[in-house]
């Protein structure tokens, strides 16, 4: 049975939903039709502290959203061409979020990278600060798949090394 995953999903310790999001789907409903990626590989970023995240020099326009409540997109542009997606986690106030960087399709074809992740999915920054729900056209299904501890690879984030040691945290989970 299909289940649709509620904000209250995502209202806990970062590492914590994203270690349960490996092998959950997200949907996007875009012009009439359904798209659909299994979630296979995303990287935490979690908290001021975090070097390597959007929110370590506080609130801005553009990260507003991460400081927002569970449940909620941050998406944003990068290098001026890419859109990138993030669900943000945690109480509202404390800025955390995954960002997705890989899927596969329901045909078994991998989706490697975020930006191509969201050109996929057809995803562009509208849906920032969006809920995660059908009324937003973007929504995450647990399709009952149980994925294994020892069947999920951690290691450190990919292009964040002016991070220092925060670069090397292993907030990079994949699945094997």
């Amino acid at each position: 049975m299909v289940k649709i995953l509620s904000k209250d999903f995502f209202n806990k310790p970062t590492i914590t939903v994203a270690k349960k999001l490996l092998g959950k789907f997200l949907v996007r409903r875009y012009r009439g039709k359904r798209i659909v990626l299994m979630i296979t590989e995303v990287e935490v970023y979690d908290g001021p502290q975090d070097k390597a995240s959007h929110a370590s020099r506080g609130k801005t326009a553009r990260n507003e959203p991460m400081f927002g409540e569970a449940g909620r997109f941050y998406v944003y542009f990068t290098y001026g061409i890419h859109w990138l997606v993030n669900v943000v986690t945690g109480p509202k106030g404390y800025p955390a979020a995954i960002l997705f960087r890989a899927g596969r399709t329901l045909e078994g074809k991998d989706i490697i990278g975020p930006a191509r992740l969201t050109k996929y999915l057809k995803i562009d920054g509208k849906l920032t600060g969006k809920l995660a729900g059908r009324r937003t056209g973007l929504w995450f299904e647990d399709h009952g798949i149980k994925i294994r501890p020892s069947h999920i690879k951690r290691g450190p984030r990919v292009g964040v090394d002016y991070a220092g040691s925060w670069a090397k945290k292993p907030y990079n989970l994949k699945l094997l």
